[in-house]
């Protein structure tokens, strides 16, 4: 990387964590990687670090600006409603085979902001209904994965648009890697530290086992119910394959599932969400029986709706997550445009698919138990955030007592 911006030692560092920590790979172990073609210095990396840590065969699919572009500009209009089932039935058996996944977010996530909305959802409507497959085998925990960021000049532009191209990108990769605790003596020792107080928070959640949560702030009165046996999770979490990974590299979240009949109320977004190339702002929707029924946003309405109306479970939710306003992301003041990091700036909820790992017997659970104690299934999995320093959040037990959970943002 000649006269690169980013730190290469540093960068370094991530690829080792993304193995070490985000992985945990195991010896003989093959593992299928996929980055934008921006990224290849740190998927060289990833790579060997990998190799060195035993790795049976790594695979690497990767994407580029141009290309995807190309399709939006030349693609005829059928091309919409296309994708590629065949490689996603490959990927699901590549999982079934025990292969670790990863994936790099480097994007540029304004990418598709010029390009017909209209294609665009329908372009995702082909790929989430491929993925599918492997998709599950994901959401299932049934293999360790885990998602890492790399500081691409096309980002940084967005977060940093009044900098010229190298600072722009030196300034992204310097918040990636305190974010990600690589800019620590030992990133690994504090990445095990980060984990046991994280771990102190799910096990003190889990334990509650709160029927509902109640979230109280300007514009938002709501109760979400949780799903019944469910189990908070986050940071490492042990995945069915017996190997313990940090699925988000970085992560400040505790997560569970919630009941998909059982939300209720009004709830107004406090963060912009970056959605396939629309900043959508200042979200605002209404509950009934665990569905939205009423959905606005100053900008980006048309995309969210869309989104939402992907299938019947796009308007329900299948995460909800508890992030202290004083996490280290949202400190920074920075708006990265991309949910692996803004979702870990706040206390967020998302739309669509839940984890079936959330769940007290969530690695022998089956869909069927997943449904029938709550959970959400969609093509869809989208966060956005709902929390702040004026969002109180209250855990409502069983019995109808209340247990002060979150005061203005942060961990009561």
């Amino acid at each position: 990387m000649p006269n690169s911006p980013i730190d290469p030692n540093k960068l370094d560092k991530l690829a080792e964590v993304a193995i070490k920590v985000g992985l945990q790979l195991r010896e003989g172990q093959d593992l299928y990687m996929t980055a934008p073609t921006s990224a290849l210095p740190l998927a060289r990396r990833i790579a060997e670090h990998a190799y060195k840590a035993g790795a049976g065969l790594v695979t690497t699919n990767f994407s580029d600006e141009e290309m995807t572009l190309a399709r939006y500009k030349y693609g005829n209009d059928a091309s919409f409603d296309k994708s590629t089932p065949w490689l996603f039935e490959g990927v699901a058996k590549a999982f079934d085979n025990n292969t670790a996944r990863l994936a790099i977010a480097g994007d540029n996530p304004m990418m598709l902001a010029g390009q017909d909305p209209e294609k665009v959802g329908r372009a995702n409507r082909a790929m989430s209904k491929a993925y599918k497959p492997a998709q599950e085998k994901i959401v299932n925990f049934d293999i360790n994965w885990t998602i890492v960021p790399y500081p691409g000049t096309p980002w940084a532009k967005q977060v940093f648009p009044g900098l010229g191209d190298d600072e722009a990108t030196a300034r992204l990769a310097d918040a990636i890697f305190a974010a990600t605790r690589i800019d620590r003596p030992d990133p690994i020792a504090a990445w095990a530290e980060h984990n046991a107080k994280l771990l102190e928070r799910q096990t003190w959640l889990t334990g509650k086992n709160f029927r509902s949560l109640k979230y109280t702030g300007p514009g938002t009165d709501l109760e979400i119910g949780l799903a019944d046996g469910h189990a908070w999770k986050g940071g490492a979490s042990k995945s069915r394959n017996g190997i313990t990974c940090n699925p988000n590299i970085p992560s400040e979240e505790v997560f569970t599932t919630p009941h998909r009949l059982h939300v209720e109320g009004r709830v107004r977004s406090t963060k912009p969400l970056s959605h396939n190339g629309t900043l959508i702002e200042n979200i605002e929707v209404r509950f009934e029986g665990g569905r939205i029924v009423e959905a606005h946003a100053s900008r980006g309405e048309d995309v969210l709706i869309k989104a939402m109306d992907t299938d019947e479970g796009g308007r329900r939710i299948g995460e909800v997550a508890l992030v202290p306003h004083s996490s280290p992301i949202s400190a920074s003041g920075i708006l990265f445009f991309n949910t692996l990091f803004d979702e870990n700036a706040a206390s967020h909820i998302a739309l669509g698919q839940c984890y079936s790992k959330c769940f007290l017997n969530g690695d022998t659970i089956t869909p069927e138990e997943v449904k029938q104690r709550g959970g959400n299934t969609s093509f869809i999995h989208i966060d956005w955030m709902i929390g702040s320093d004026k969002i109180d959040v209250d855990g409502i037990s069983q019995d109808g007592s209340v247990t002060p959970v979150m005061r203005k943002g942060e961990w009561a």
